[in-house]
């Protein structure tokens, strides 16, 4: 009777228990009945509060990693753009901190190691928790411009020493974002149809510029100070055949450098030697000031490829 009282069973019973072996019996299987179903919420609740306790744990964790960041990155979005950014600042050493309001694509974040902050970068008290006024740089590249001139905007008002790199998915909005205070801006539509045209004028160079060691953005970055790459294809009866590549640049005065030669093979050699030999059908891949080039093609009487022409983005 203690045990029924004591498990709140009640005093009701369909048939009488008389015997002690019954009694024994419904002891038992009243201390284990009560004992499994307290067990099951027990675990079950623990799972829950568990849970809980370890989002609050790691978003504690999160927030004084980032309140220990000096001269970090301020990543703003973590779509296809902010993710291989992400990824080269990982591989490059330097710390940053992403900010999203999309959970999943945080939650993706994290799973990779990164420090994150959820919420709109709009926000200034965002901002502020990512550690802008302590950041050396902020990169947006949300794919709406209008949040991008946005954040701009209230980025340059929270930290003027901040550089600040806004993406653009319009030529039109790169004067908005420079207005709104951004240092640099990137329009990744325009690179991108850059870098097809250079490959289809350009397949001499393609072999180059290919390399996996920040080649690929040579053309782009060469723009920046008014400099261009350029081929020249050397036919018969030039007055180069037979001489060296040492030859080609003493002949241009230091205007330009040779820093490809692609024979007639299709064989490329970077920063050929200064002794290599000219052959009828090589392609000299020449970088130079704008201008200088086409002067020392037209005065050797050169075939001259298709050339590309930076330009500003």
């Amino acid at each position: 009777m203690v045990v029924i009282t004591i498990f709140g069973v009640g005093y009701g019973e369909v048939r009488p228990v008389e015997s002690p072996a019954l009694k024994i019996f419904t002891i038992l299987v009243i201390i284990a009945g009560t004992s499994s179903a307290v067990y099951m919420v027990g675990g079950f609740i623990q799972m829950v509060t568990e849970g809980e306790i370890n989002r609050a744990l790691d978003a504690r964790r999160i927030a004084k990693g980032i309140d220990t960041l000096q001269q970090h990155v301020i990543v703003c979005g973590f779509g296809r753009i902010g993710q291989i950014l992400a990824k080269k600042m990982m591989e490059s050493g330097q710390s940053f901190v992403i900010v999203d309001n999309d959970s999943d694509r945080l939650a993706k974040a994290e799973a990779m190691g990164y420090l994150v902050r959820i919420g709109n970068a709009t926000d200034e008290t965002v901002l502020q928790a990512a550690g802008i006024l302590r950041a050396k740089v902020l990169a947006t590249a949300l794919p709406d411009d209008a949040s991008n001139v946005f954040i701009t905007l209230t980025a340059r008002g929270m930290n003027p020493d901040l550089v600040i790199i806004a993406r653009g998915e319009f030529p039109t909005t790169e004067k908005k974002l420079r207005l709104a205070g951004a240092d640099h801006v990137v329009l990744p539509a325009t690179i991108g149809a850059l870098r097809m045209a250079h490959m289809i004028t350009h397949p001499a160079s393609i072999d180059f510029l290919d390399q996996n060691d920040g080649r690929s953005t040579l053309s782009e970055l060469l723009a920046e100070i008014d400099v261009q790459l350029d081929e020249l294809a050397i036919p018969k009866g030039s007055p180069l055949l037979g001489g060296m590549v040492s030859d080609i640049e003493v002949r241009g005065r230091g205007t330009f450098i040779v820093v490809a030669l692609r024979r007639s093979d299709g064989s490329t050699f970077i920063h050929p030697s200064h002794s290599t030999v000219i052959e009828e059908g090589d392609t000299v891949i020449l970088m130079g000031h704008r201008g200088d080039i086409p002067k020392f093609a037209e005065h050797y009487a050169l075939k001259r490829q298709l050339r590309y022409r930076g330009s500003r983005h």
